[in-house]
């Protein structure tokens, strides 16, 4: 499993690089089969440590789970107990949905925009109805089944996911209601 151990303006050294490597491999090789790749982040926020750790799988899902400490070594080790959670929720669904496939989750590319929201502080009218984009980035869109996408997108803790279903060649979306129930849009 390949791995990316940074910090956001914090100095990660080698000490709590081998020791995310260490604990991440033993609860990810417990749970997940094929692990691709995992990026651990290390940020700080007021007097807390923060950990954000994404989890790649060959079958197509992602895992991520974040936690905050005032120690860094126990914010990571709380994310670590979150991912193994997740991973162990799932393992019964991940093996019944993936056992019967024979290559892995096609991925193909799309464009992935942010913008900017309109700031309360401008009330009056703006010069244009097109909004401004903040930031442009590519990301990929896996080719799932509707069962699959549901699980990708609770495994990730996203309100929605975009993929491609594998059912119908064409672009679908799931989301969570307000209701707690998921939606599915099949065009």
């Amino acid at each position: 499993m390949r791995y990316q151990i940074s910090g956001k303006q914090i100095d990660i050294g080698d000490a709590l690089q081998t020791h995310v490597k260490t604990e991440l491999d033993v609860s990810v090789q417990k749970y997940a089969e094929r692990p691709t790749d995992a990026q651990v982040v290390f940020s700080k926020s007021g007097h807390e440590f923060v950990c954000e750790a994404t989890v790649h799988l060959s079958t197509g899902l992602t895992a991520s789970a974040k936690a905050h400490n005032p120690e860094i070594y126990a914010a990571f080790d709380s994310c670590a107990e979150k991912m193994e959670k997740q991973l162990r929720r799932y393992k019964r669904r991940l093996k019944d949905h993936h056992k019967d496939r024979a290559e892995p989750v096609e991925l193909f590319g799309a464009s992935s925009y942010i913008l900017a929201s309109e700031s309360d502080s401008d009330a009056q009218e703006p010069e244009t109805l097109q909004p401004m984009i903040i930031a442009e980035m590519q990301t990929k869109i896996a080719t799932l089944s509707v069962g699959e996408a549901v699980m990708q997108m609770e495994l990730a803790g996203a309100p929605v996911l975009v993929f491609r279903n594998e059912g119908k060649e064409g672009l679908n979306v799931v989301y969570r209601r307000d209701d707690g129930n998921i939606g599915w849009i099949d065009p």
